[in-house]
């Protein structure tokens, strides 16, 4: 499964209409409404702001809308481009300006196809998973030991240097012998709530 975490913008031009694909990452489905607001505001008088979303972690989620172009020509091409990307939690909205030339009902699929595919192959993607963060505690004359230790196991999101040193780490894998391996040299340690790691593709 692929995600996104910013929103992107790409736009084609067919037979004198202009079609604008906004790709947005979406937290939950509640922001749809909000995302769709966000598109007709930016690009105002448009003849139409197609759009489909997927949400959840089995892309058991979606919506389709083909906002007023004939049924099915818009909002579910857009929906299976998606699919085909196997990217979740997304919503892609499509806003066009008719140029004057009827497309026809071929024709608006394979716009509204083509509109998606070329801003998907612009988003950046990512991976996603759950790993092990820890609070970690030692004596100052170990920082460069720690840092070196965690070079390639662990990203270092704060360090606290009071008394003693205080790390708190996020695990590059779901693995906690990194920190067991190492115990014997730590004053304390504290396993936090898990961390969600996005891997770029």
């Amino acid at each position: 499964m692929k995600y996104i975490k910013e929103k992107t913008i790409h736009q084609i031009e067919i037979n004198k209409s202009l079609f604008i694909a906004l790709v947005y990452p979406l937290n939950n489905q509640g922001e749809i409404p909000t995302l769709l607001e966000d598109a007709k505001q930016s690009y105002p008088k448009a003849n139409h702001y197609c759009s489909a979303s997927i949400f959840g972690e089995k892309m058991e989620h979606v919506t389709a809308s083909d906002d007023g172009e004939p049924s099915r020509t818009a909002g579910i091409p857009i929906l299976e481009v998606l699919k085909h990307h196997d990217i979740s939690n997304i919503l892609c909205v499509i806003v066009r300006y008719f140029g004057g030339i009827k497309l026809g009902s071929g024709g608006l699929v394979r716009a509204y196809t083509k509109a998606t595919s070329e801003a998907l192959k612009r988003v950046k993607l990512y991976y996603k998973k759950q790993v092990p963060s820890y609070t970690i505690e030692f004596e100052y004359s170990l920082i460069n030991h720690m840092d070196h230790y965690f070079e390639n196991k662990a990203n270092i999101i704060d360090k606290s240097f009071l008394s003693t040193v205080k790390y708190k780490i996020v695990l590059l894998d779901d693995n906690p012998s990194f920190i067991d391996d190492i115990s014997h040299q730590l004053i304390s340690h504290q396993e936090l709530e898990r961390e969600i790691l996005w891997i770029k593709i």
